[in-house]
């Protein structure tokens, strides 16, 4: 499968420049092509400079909204974001219609921050637009909510967030919910933090898109999943998550020794129990509608009995839900990809909405405070002259 990627706003375009670095490991490391065009969309051109692996070219590093912002950003003013997106959405489709090979891709994935401004305004607006002009592909947005501790103290981060989710599902084909908070490891520097997490966000990408562009007879699985599998189980909220667990083998293993064998059994079932366990929000699996898993392993590690427990294990969390899967023979890790989609409810996205009704009131009388004070300062003052 390949995708076109856009990143919105600072969060969205570091995400995006990760997809980047993956496209290009695809290529030294397989020879296939998985993200024939990868975007940075920004009203700040600082955060645009600090991209990496993306194109530096203006079709690829985009600057939206300078005529309103002057380069530095909205200020976490989602509204002010989406009028921006409007005027400027021509710029970024015109940007993507001149990429080499833009046309292979098979679907879009649009990448923000949920909490911020220039990601969580101009996401929603970008996914309709996109999906105005390419209607016959998917189009998927990858939505990052914020820190627990941005939660509890920025009140605009969660206004943000339930405006963003709101909006974005109804118009995205999938939405991925990602919990910044589940990948947190607190005993390291933010700066590795961020690093980290945006990795994590995207490594589950890997395999799954190059499964079904793989060109080496070897390593073609015997259940291929390819772009039609995985587009027909993408719809609505969707949870992924990922595992790789080191096989271990050493001078004298025996893959006929029955000890041996069970391990490798064992293997598979913690790779996918450790996938459950890291998926990228909290939900409760039987609410899935649809599921899917990818293993990827060395050729002979991937055995009926393996795949048997593993789809009966899957069916017992999700019993809801239509199931597909496939096997891609490669590596010297046992990998596991999971997603789960078409989720009944998310508890962390009904939390978000449920916060922003109660904030809305309270923040509207505040406005109301402050222009009060303002037209008593204004009141007392009327009959002081001024020098104009």
């Amino acid at each position: 499968m390949k995708l076109i990627v856009i990143g919105l706003g600072q969060c969205g375009s570091r995400i995006a420049d990760e997809f980047a670095r993956l496209n290009k490991r695809a290529k030294s490391q397989r020879g296939i092509e998985i993200c024939p065009g990868v975007f940075a969309v920004n009203t700040d051109s600082a955060d645009l400079s600090g991209l990496v692996s993306i194109k530096p070219d203006y079709q690829h590093r985009i600057l939206i909204g300078s005529r309103k912002t002057g380069g530095h950003g909205v200020g976490k003013i989602n509204e002010l974001a989406a009028e921006i997106a409007k005027e400027d959405a021509d710029k970024v489709i015109d940007a993507m219609r001149n990429t080499k090979n833009f046309y292979e891709a098979d679907a879009f994935l649009l990448v923000a921050s949920t909490g911020g401004g220039t990601g969580s305004g101009s996401l929603p607006i970008m996914v309709k637009t996109v999906k105005e002009r390419y209607y016959e592909k998917p189009v998927y947005a990858m939505t990052v909510l914020p820190f627990e501790h941005e939660q509890q103290n920025e009140e605009r981060a969660v206004y943000n967030t339930a405006v963003c989710l709101k909006s974005v599902y109804s118009v995205a084909d999938a939405v991925f919910v990602v919990d910044n908070q589940r990948y947190v490891r607190k005993d390291q520097s933010l700066r590795y933090n961020l690093d980290q997490i945006n990795e994590s966000m995207v490594e589950p990408f890997y395999n799954l898109l190059s499964a079904g562009e793989e060109k080496n007879a070897k390593k073609v699985g015997s259940k291929t999943l390819d772009a039609g599998d995985t587009i027909q189980s993408l719809a609505g909220w969707t949870v992924l998550g990922h595992s790789a667990t080191k096989l271990g083998f050493g001078i004298g293993f025996k893959r006929e020794n029955f000890i041996n064998k069970t391990g490798e059994t064992h293997k598979g079932i913690q790779s996918m129990d450790r996938a459950i366990s890291e998926l990228s929000a909290t939900c409760d699996a039987q609410d899935a509608g649809r599921a899917m898993y990818l293993i990827s392993a060395p050729p002979k590690e991937i055995n009926m009995g393996l795949i048997k427990e593993l789809g009966d294990w899957l069916k017992d969390l999700a019993p809801n839900a239509i199931i597909r899967n496939g096997d891609y023979p490669t590596g010297d890790t046992m990998d596991i990809t999971v997603i789960l989609s078409e989720l009944a409810d998310i508890p962390i996205v009904r939390e978000y909405y449920s916060k922003s009704t109660q904030l809305m009131p309270v923040m509207k009388m505040r406005q109301q405070q402050v222009q009060e004070k303002l037209n008593y300062i204004d009141e007392v003052g009327k009959d002081v002259p001024t020098v104009f």
